[in-house]
């Protein structure tokens, strides 16, 4: 298999079916991974000992990451991406070598490997969560959906402790002609969330959230739609009666095909009921 053929590929299936070069190449940081089965299944022990070294990072703190990836109890793509930003963030933070590193980490080739860089600046104690968010922008712009994702996992635990703050910010978000941007400015707060905290204010006063929904209501982008959607599903379960007027609502405002879609995502639980 050529490197032009691998890099055009599909993506398998199933982890078992992940050819050997294409994986050897996944671990070596060499190339992006094309979908979820190749996202979940890179070795990240593997890759931290192929990458780190060419970043500077000593070789104490590679074996050190690699015993801690090795160790975990309940060992998880997303845990892992966590563990290593985390030690990063606690050898590096209050150094000269930190730029440098978020650097490499946030345009190196390898996705995963950007994904590091979202923890090395989500979990810094000195840096204001404005400038966090300014700081993660072109990250929260990526052009890969793990990035995307671990992006809003990554800052959701300190947005969710400043509300007020973020809604503010965000709405300034939901503007931009990046659709990864404006999807962000829904999907990093949803009142709910299988691998998150629910955030408690957002599932009883759903409303706070209308400066940045009623801006996404007929959103051209179905990445954006579907956000959008799924966050006034969340809401319908504990405020049923704020997503109904909100959708009625928006059906007078916007008899568009894309607020339609929204309004037909928003309510799938309540239909089902």
């Amino acid at each position: 298999m050529n490197i032009e053929v691998i890099k055009n590929r599909k993506g398998a299936q199933k982890a078992a079916n992940i050819p050997s070069e294409v994986l050897l190449l996944l671990n070596t940081g060499t190339i992006e991974t094309v979908n979820l089965t190749e996202w979940l299944a890179i070795d990240h022990s593997q890759l931290v000992k192929s990458i780190f070294p060419t970043l500077g990072i000593d070789k104490s703190i590679i074996e050190e990451l690699v015993c801690q990836i090795n160790q975990q109890k309940k060992p998880s793509t997303m845990n892992t991406i966590r563990l290593i930003g985390a030690l990063l963030y606690q050898k590096y933070a209050n150094t000269n070598l930190y730029e440098p590193l978020f650097e490499q980490l946030s345009n190196h080739l390898s996705d995963s490997v950007r994904c590091y860089a979202c923890y090395l600046v989500a979990l810094h104690t000195d840096i204001p969560l404005e400038d966090k968010l300014h700081k993660l922008k072109p990250l929260v712009a990526d052009s890969h959906f793990g990035v995307r994702e671990i992006i809003w996992m990554a800052l959701r635990p300190e947005m969710s402790e400043h509300l007020d703050f973020s809604i503010a910010f965000l709405s300034y978000w939901a503007e931009s002609e990046d659709e990864n941007i404006r999807r962000f400015s829904t999907e990093a707060l949803h009142p709910r969330g299988v691998w998150c905290a629910h955030i408690e204010a957002l599932k009883e006063q759903p409303e706070q959230y209308l400066p940045i929904l009623d801006k996404l209501k007929s959103d051209k982008a179905k990445y954006v739609q579907d956000s959008v959607g799924n966050w006034l599903n969340d809401a319908s379960k504990t405020r049923p009666d704020f997503v109904m007027e909100l959708c009625e609502r928006w059906e007078n405002e916007s008899p568009t095909k894309e607020t339609k879609y929204i309004i037909k995502k928003a309510l799938r639980t309540l239909a089902s009921k």
